[in-house]
């Protein structure tokens, strides 16, 4: 029996609702099911309303759904947000102590968490343990599945906080065994399965930053950013990995830069305001031709903006900035594997054309839960490009950091590998990093350095397809996106539609040469992004002369799915070019 499955929680910051949706998210992934799960919070430690969305399905799904099989409301904004959302045969859990509801339903039940959590566990902070325990027997799941996810979760603190959480979650079943009186629509059965790991697109990140050999990372801290950092630092000193919290973020690129510079492989995490105070070290990184890699948690602007809201608006802005003319990479992951294997070839650019690569995020990629199968670590490989012979360190000329070469890419030598000096100087430069003003040394070193965006392209990362090729509507999207258009996608296929998605997992070098033929044969590309100016559709006709029929565009700061993408798509898009 196929299962597909939403469910959400929603409460106050400090109710404890993301332990909620945690542990019922580890127990779904090991019932063998397929997750897709977000937050949406407000910036503040209390208060506001927030809530955390499960999807959970036989097969993979990409994004959420707009009606709801279950809604846990610890809070009255919950109902008056939420409670439309419910479906046929949805239930809604309420806190009995903090929820008022008018509703003569078998399939609506309060319950007092606070005093269950005390009889069960000894203590009322464990409520939300008890409202997690009464959700999974109402859904039929095991109860081992959950005490084990219990079990993962509390670990740290001790076998006695184990055990009674444990308690509290069976208070929560064994009252929903005795008071609630309906038929739940969602019914977990469980499936056999190989074993899944369930992962933000920030840990994904981190753990692919690890694995490709990275152990210099500083940032200043700026969500959504800020869970790369702080997953890699957990993990610092196993992988004898440098972290530094710089005082701000020109510090932080600065430091990357000097790690690099020293043959570290280095990294920041940041977003857009902060970016922004990096933006002459990117200019640095450029004319001194460092590898570094930017990881760029995107969210809504201007300025502070909505701090813990998701868009997609800094593609433009990460392509053009810096002054002076220089390559780079920028790459868009749309789903947290793809993102442990971006951060990998991330690394392997940068230090193969000692340049600075963006890997592009944004909150809802970022902070979302998704399920996948552990990486083979066995496929991954580290290219530290090309360095210095040590012969040539051993003779009398000296060391020419900016030599001249077909491609661009001078041979690399680290400060202390040998008697030779390594100079490196944000002056324009002759080959062995000495400043010149010389105007046809000048010239030549622009070239050298334009020279690498012709090899650079020619390995550009493909297009990713999905839905049949020749379709008369093409939805071309990149990042998090991804997730919406391809649901898209399956449900316009339901209704014989002849669409399809192309999705764009760099963004540039501009993949034009593999991307025109995707599209030639397509009466109608509609482009799909979270910003308000259709910047992709922008990329697209300044790279391809390719004039978008339409735009499909969200940018409230809340993440698309896929009804909304075939909503608009029905509707005919905008044009905001």
């Amino acid at each position: 029996m196929h299962q597909d499955y939403d469910l959400k929680i929603g409460g106050a910051a400090g109710q404890g609702l993301q332990v909620i949706g945690d542990l019922i998210a580890k127990a779904l992934a090991r019932s063998g099911l397929h997750l897709f799960a977000y937050q949406d919070f407000y910036s503040r430690v209390r208060g506001g309303h927030n809530f955390y969305h499960v999807r959970a399905a036989s097969s993979p799904v990409f994004s959420h759904k707009s009606r709801l099989d279950i809604l846990v409301a610890l809070d009255q904004a919950s109902i008056t947000r939420h409670y439309d959302e419910i479906g046929a045969g949805g239930v809604l859990l309420f806190d009995s102590q903090n929820v008022q509801v008018e509703a003569n339903s078998p399939n609506v039940m309060g319950l007092d968490l606070a005093k269950l959590a005390v009889e069960g566990g000894g203590h009322k902070i464990m409520a939300n343990t008890v409202a997690a325990g009464a959700v999974w027997h109402i859904v039929g799941g095991e109860s081992e599945l959950l005490a084990g996810a219990i079990a993962d979760t509390f670990a740290s603190k001790g076998e006695k906080i184990v055990a009674s959480n444990q308690a509290a979650a069976a208070a929560g079943a064994r009252w929903a065994q005795e008071m609630f009186r309906g038929n739940c629509s969602m019914k977990v059965n469980r499936q056999s399965t190989d074993s899944r790991m369930v992962l933000t697109g920030n840990e994904a990140l981190a753990l692919g930053a690890l694995a490709a050999g990275c152990r210099f990372v500083s940032a200043y801290p700026m969500t959504p950013a800020s869970g790369i950092v702080e997953h890699m630092n957990g993990k610092a000193d196993r992988m004898s990995l440098a972290f530094e919290q710089a005082e701000d973020e020109i510090s932080a690129i600065n430091m990357a830069m000097g790690a690099a510079f020293c043959g570290v492989r280095s990294m920041v995490a940041t977003s857009g305001g902060g970016f922004s105070l990096m933006v002459e070290g990117l200019s640095l990184a450029g004319c001194t031709e460092t590898p570094v890699v930017i990881a760029m948690g995107q969210r809504p602007g201007p300025s502070t903006g909505m701090a813990t809201r998701t868009e997609q608006g800094d593609l433009l802005f990460c392509l053009h900035a810096g002054h002076g003319e220089f390559p780079r990479a920028i790459l868009t992951p749309g789903h947290p594997e793809d993102a442990f294997w971006a951060m990998i070839h991330a690394f392997n650019l940068a230090d193969r054309y000692h340049i600075p690569v963006f890997v592009m995020t944004d909150q809802l990629l970022a902070d979302g839960y998704a399920t996948l199968t552990p990486p083979d670590v066995q496929r991954v490989t580290i290219d530290r490009g090309p360095l210095a012979p040590v012969d040539s360190l051993a003779s009398d000329e000296p060391y020419r950091r900016y030599q001249f070469t077909a491609n661009g890419v001078s041979p690399r030598a680290f400060p202390g590998q040998s008697e030779k000096l390594v100079i490196s100087t944000g002056n324009e430069h002759d080959e062995t990093g000495l400043s010149t003003e010389d105007p046809t040394l000048r010239t030549r070193m622009v070239q050298k350095r334009l020279a690498k965006s012709r090899p650079l392209a020619d390995e550009v990362l493909p297009p990713v397809g999905y839905g049949g090729e020749d379709a008369a509507t093409v939805l071309l999207t990149w990042g998090s996106s991804y997730g919406a258009c391809r649901e898209a996608v399956d449900l316009l296929h339901e209704d014989d539609q002849d669409v399809s998605m192309i999705h764009l997992p760099q963004v540039w070098p501009f993949p034009a040469r593999a991307l025109l033929p995707l599209l030639a044969s397509t009466s109608r590309v509609v482009t799909v992004e979270m910003n308000a100016t259709g910047q992709l559709g922008r990329l697209l006709r300044q790279e391809t002369l390719i004039q978008p029929h339409a735009a499909i565009l969200k940018y409230d700061g809340r993440p698309m799915n896929g009804e909304f993408v075939v909503e608009e798509l029905a509707k005919g898009g905008q044009n905001p070019w």
